[in-house]
């Protein structure tokens, strides 16, 4: 088969991935997201005012401001070393001095560009630091805050490493359907990097105990109990070592799902509101939560391959990029930069469903504790402790919110 057939055949293959995953990801977020907060009812976020003292407020926009300016000085930065890497020669050239055969200069060449993704943030992930340990936040040094990026880094060259690398051995291996069994694979390792990420990535940054046993803990068994939730243990990790924050997570599914609490939350919080905040993270586990949004980013990594292959298939960007052949290893600089601009387009997606989950862990939690006037204390103290902003930038909530607001949360509660 020609050149040109080969391409064609490979277009032909990538819509119908397209097409396929594309609609596949509409479904189930259509049928597995809930859409609405509060069925039944408009929730209306609280004035601020009625939450939190006017010096509150001030000292919770200023600090977050700063915080913004910082992240969204970072988004930029590395959106435009990517570019520059990726939509030029330079980012080829670069990856073409690496020495070894071609899987050995993948596996570099994702180390080298995680590095200068790391390193290019740094300086502004530094005066994110500075903010923190300034108004109390954190109390961390700067060797484990140093050693906690290298790791961060190490763990997202290892596991972008591992995708694109089983992704140009199957261009390699097969050149003309290669988008068909990349999607499958794509789909593959997304479940199982979130299966294994609790127990295979999060010790690497906190030590993990069960929650001692007493009237809290047989309490939240109790709120498992009534939420038809199986846990054996709950876990309470050792955050106070880097962060002063109020936090709990579920995570993994299976035989990983874990759910786990902050030592702050143990140090600062009343009984009652830790079970809030706990009937809330058991919430996540009753509607399968991480296993959904596992699913979801299984189909739709299927859809960016789909989209990958209709890119690399146009040839535009790979001549742009100094690249002949989407086998190169020296493609890869061209493929992060995909990689950035596609998460920057998705966040608004990503976080709009996000915030319907975490309204539904709320409204559940209020419904198996029947105390919102607790839960509206405990997202008060969650609030303060962190500093975040009560009333953020609309853009800001709508590209970056994973979260209600703490005011649209106080109103559910205040309704329910």
């Amino acid at each position: 088969m020609s050149d040109r057939g080969r391409t064609s055949e490979t277009a032909r293959i990538s819509l119908v991935v397209v097409l396929v995953a594309g609609g596949l990801f509409v479904v189930l977020a259509w049928l597995l997201i809930p859409w609405h907060w509060l069925p039944g009812e408009h929730v209306r976020a609280v004035p601020a005012s009625s939450v939190f003292t006017a010096a509150q407020i001030d000292r919770a926009e200023h600090v977050s401001w700063l915080f913004r300016y910082a992240a969204w000085g970072n988004l930029a930065i590395g959106l435009v070393v990517a570019l520059v890497l990726g939509l030029t020669p330079l980012g080829s050239k670069l990856v073409g001095r690496l020495p070894g055969r071609w899987w050995w200069q993948v596996v570099e060449a994702a180390g080298l560009l995680t590095a200068i993704g790391v390193a290019v943030q740094l300086p502004l992930a530094a005066r994110g630091h500075q903010i923190d340990r300034r108004y109390g936040l954190s109390h961390q040094g700067w060797g484990s805050w140093l050693q906690d990026q290298v790791v961060s880094g190490a763990v997202a060259a290892v596991f972008t490493g591992i995708g694109v690398l089983v992704l140009l051995a199957l261009v390699r291996k097969a050149p003309r359907t290669w988008p068909a069994w990349a999607a499958v694979a794509g789909a593959a390792l997304t479940m199982i990097g979130s299966f294994v990420y609790p127990v295979v990535v999060e010790p690497l940054f906190n030590n993990f105990s069960s929650m001692p046993a007493g009237a809290l803990r047989s309490d939240i068994f109790r709120l498992a109990a009534a939420e038809h939730v199986h846990i054996d243990d709950v876990l309470v990790a050792d955050a106070s070592k880097r962060t002063t924050t109020l936090n709990a997570y579920v995570s993994g599914f299976g035989s990983t799902r874990r759910v786990v609490v902050y030592d702050t939350v143990l140090r600062s919080l009343t009984d009652a509101e830790i079970e809030n905040i706990v009937a809330h993270e058991l919430g996540h586990a009753k509607h399968q939560d991480v296993l959904v949004g596992t699913v979801l980013g299984a189909a739709g990594g299927a859809f960016a391959v789909g989209l990958l292959g209709l890119i690399v298939g146009d040839g535009r960007l790979l001549r742009r990029a100094g690249v002949s052949d989407a086998a190169d290893p020296r493609v890869l600089p061209l493929l992060f930069a995909l990689m950035a601009v596609a998460a920057l387009l998705v966040s608004p997606l990503q976080n709009t469903m996000s915030r319907a989950v975490e309204a539904r862990a709320d409204r559940t939690a209020l419904a198996v504790t029947g105390d919102p006037e607790t839960f509206i204390a405990m997202q008060k103290q969650l609030a303060l402790r962190s500093l975040a902003d009560p009333t953020p930038p609309r853009i800001s909530q709508f590209w970056f919110g994973s979260h209600p607001t703490v005011l649209q949360r106080i109103g559910m509660a205040r309704i329910s």
